[in-house]
């Protein structure tokens, strides 16, 4: 029996702006080398080190609160601080008090890219705050067991700030746009574009919210309400593979 493999932490954040009629998502393109292939997601990875070295520069969320909404012992901080960071590395958008960077956030982004930089000294030396409060934790994705590169991901929703704008970097993304979810859903079932499973569901649940400031409300009350941890599991029917989620006929353990 294979072993099964370890799922890595990490954070994803699902950016948003008003759009002209529903709001906008900033969605990115994965390079086809990468263990995503060429699919579109939003901007996130995984958990470093260096997110555990900022929990003094965390404003917003406690680390006592940090660990409650998300359900876990301890280094809740860790994920928000990796969210801020993805967020920035790869769109150019920093969820914090942005003009004490004097190079400016182009050649920040720059630097912690080509690892010229580390994100806890960047963080320290500009005495940078970082906005936890403005990620809103809305669900918890981990890839099924029987695949070889597998995530623990917490998916956030961060409103673009005022004076920021989105772009995303080059290297391990190759392109990147504004659509509205039902945009990015209607483009994927027109397989005119990749989107991998968890994408989807995170979609179809914006795309019920018909303004930015419903999605907003709806995204700042789902801890009231409690993120369940959702683990697909991939399984046979009909002779095709099919993804089923707990609650559904056949997910293994599940009464019939």
């Amino acid at each position: 029996m294979t072993e099964m493999s370890h799922a890595r932490p990490s954070s994803t954040v699902i950016l948003a702006r008003q759009g002209r009629n529903e709001p906008e998502l900033f969605m990115v393109q994965r390079h086809p080398q990468s263990s995503f292939g060429e699919a579109y997601a939003f901007p996130g990875g995984t958990v470093d080190p260096e997110d555990n070295a900022v929990h003094e520069c965390c404003r917003g969320v406690s680390e006592l609160a940090a660990n409650s909404r998300l359900g876990v012992k301890a280094d809740g901080l860790d994920y928000y601080s990796a969210g801020i960071r993805e967020l920035f590395e790869e769109s150019g958008v920093l969820l914090a008090d942005f003009e004490r960077v004097p190079e400016g956030l182009e050649a920040a982004r720059d630097a912690l890219n080509d690892r010229s930089d580390k994100w806890d000294a960047f963080v320290v030396r500009n005495k940078l705050e970082l906005r936890c409060d403005s990620l809103h934790y809305i669900s918890h994705w981990i890839t099924p067991p029987s695949f070889p590169d597998r995530y623990s991901t917490r998916f956030f929703v961060a409103a673009l700030p005022e004076g920021q704008a989105a772009v995303h970097c080059g290297g391990e993304l190759t392109d990147s746009c504004w659509m509205t979810a039902h945009d990015v859903l209607e483009a994927g079932r027109a397989r005119e574009i990749s989107l991998h499973y968890p994408t989807v569901k995170s979609l179809e649940s914006v795309a019920r919210h018909k303004t930015f400031e419903a999605l907003v409300d709806w995204a700042a009350s789902c801890v009231e309400w409690g993120v369940t941890t959702m683990l697909p599991v991939v399984i046979e029917r009909d002779g095709k593979p099919e993804v089923v989620l707990p609650g559904d006929r056949d997910y293994p353990g599940y009464p019939a």
